[in-house]
C-alpha cells in the first residue's frame, strides 16, 4: 500500500470536514468554536482600537484582558483538539469558513455601548456551540474535551455578566428572549 501524498492527505481532510459539518461530532463542533475564537479576536481588537467616549480607557483595559484570554483559549483548544486526534483548522480561510460570528468593517464606528452589546452577543452565540459540543463530547466519551468546554462556558458567562454590568444590565438582560426563541 502506498503512502498518500500531502495533497491527497489534505483533500481527505477537507472531505471529512464537509462530512462532519453535516453530521456534527464533538471535534467538528469544537472546530467551529475554535473558528469563532479567531473571528472574536479580530472583533475584540476592533473594539480596543476604536472605542471612544468617557469609558474608553477602562474599556481598552477590559478588552486587552479579553484579548489575552482569547489568545490563551485559542491555543489551548487547538492543542486539545490535537490531543483528541482531531485536525483543527489551520488556515485563515478554514477558520473564516467555519466561524459563525459576523464581521462588519463599519463595526468600528459604533458607540461604546453598541460595541459592548455586540461583544455580549458574540459570547452568547459562542455558548450555543459550546453547549452542543459539551453534549457531543459527553456522548462520545471525551471527558477532557467536555471538561475544557464546561470551563470555557463558565468563562464566557463571566465575560457576559461583566460586560452587561458596564451597560447597567443584569447578566441575561436582552439575551433571554433570544434563548427562548431558539428553543421553539
Amino acid at each position: 500500500m502506498s503512502e498518500l501524498t500531502i495533497d491527497e492527505q489534505y483533500a481527505a481532510e477537507l472531505k471529512q470536514s464537509d462530512i462532519d459539518h453535516h453530521a456534527p461530532t464533538a471535534g467538528a463542533m469544537t472546530n467551529h468554536i475554535l473558528s469563532n475564537l479567531m473571528v472574536a479576536y479580530v472583533k475584540l481588537t476592533q473594539v480596543k482600537w476604536y472605542v471612544k467616549g468617557p469609558q474608553s480607557l477602562a474599556l481598552r483595559t477590559a478588552y486587552q484582558r479579553l484579548l489575552d484570554q482569547n489568545v490563551r483559549q485559542f491555543a489551548e483548544l487547538g492543542e486539545l483538539l490535537l490531543d483528541e486526534n482531531q485536525k483543527p483548522s489551520s488556515t485563515t480561510a478554514e477558520l473564516t469558513k467555519y466561524s459563525m460570528l459576523e464581521e462588519n468593517g463599519a463595526f468600528k464606528y459604533q458607540s461604546a455601548d453598541e460595541l459592548v452589546a455586540a461583544t455580549i452577543k458574540d459570547f452568547d452565540t459562542e455558548n450555543l456551540f459550546v453547549d452542543r459540543a459539551i453534549k457531543l463530547a459527553e456522548k462520545e466519551t471525551r471527558p477532557a474535551l467536555a471538561v475544557w468546554l464546561v470551563a470555557y462556558r463558565g468563562s464566557n458567562n463571566r465575560n457576559i455578566r461583566e460586560l452587561q454590568a458596564y451597560l447597567g444590565n443584569d447578566a441575561r438582560t436582552g439575551l433571554e428572549e433570544e434563548d427562548e426563541d431558539d428553543n421553539d
